[in-house]
């Protein structure tokens, strides 16, 4: 990890339902930057001619209905195929890469937060200053998700059970908030962020 940057990128990751969104708002109530990486994402692969152009040929005419993502077709695919995950990601990485750069240069607080669903998992680590990893009891996680995207219990067990478990993410992380209870979540967040204004000083 840098100690001396022009300017520093923090990371915030958690595995499905572990409430990262959520503690990231707390951080843009401090006035720290967000940038929400699979949000822009998808706004990319519903933007950009050249993404949809090559995920139709990756997927098929089923990839848009009526010129927009078709998101549950393409969770259905690259659930079954870690293959195509793999190429539909280096279709899309690249290109949020470059617009993130981009977002980075304009901004002007002492850090910026970047929300990515998969850092470990894409062995990105070392294009963060620090990391933080949030993580909740897999009961609450599953709760959230089954209300959040009208899905079965035993979807969201499966996604939960693909991803890398909070132990693996807590080991190469710089900070840890447990989301179990927004209430508490939102103090531990605030003991981070002046935690790292600390650092950056």
């Amino acid at each position: 990890m840098q100690e001396s940057k022009e300017h520093i990128i923090v990371g915030i990751t958690g595995g499905i339902g572990s409430g990262k969104t959520t503690i990231s708002k707390y951080f843009e109530e401090f006035d720290i930057p967000v940038y929400h990486a699979d949000k822009e994402a998808k706004a990319l692969m519903n933007r950009s001619k050249i993404i949809k152009r090559k995920l139709v040929a990756l997927f098929g005419d089923k990839a848009y209905q009526e010129n927009k993502l078709n998101r549950e077709f393409l969770r259905q695919q690259i659930f079954k195929d870690k293959a195509l995950l793999e190429q539909m990601n280096s279709i899309v990485h690249p290109k949020v890469g470059a617009h993130f750069k981009r977002w980075v240069k304009k901004q002007t607080a002492p850090y910026t937060l970047k929300e990515v669903a998969i850092i470990f998992e894409n062995n990105l680590q070392a294009q963060y200053d620090y990391i933080i990893t949030v993580v909740a009891d897999e009961e609450e996680r599953i709760k959230r998700v089954t209300k959040r995207d009208n899905t079965s219990r035993d979807t969201v067990k499966a996604i939960i059970n693909n991803q890398l478990s909070d132990h693996e993410k807590i080991e190469n992380s710089d900070f840890v908030i447990y989301n179990n209870n927004l209430e508490e979540a939102k103090l531990q967040a605030i003991t981070i962020h002046e935690q790292l204004l600390a650092k950056i000083k």
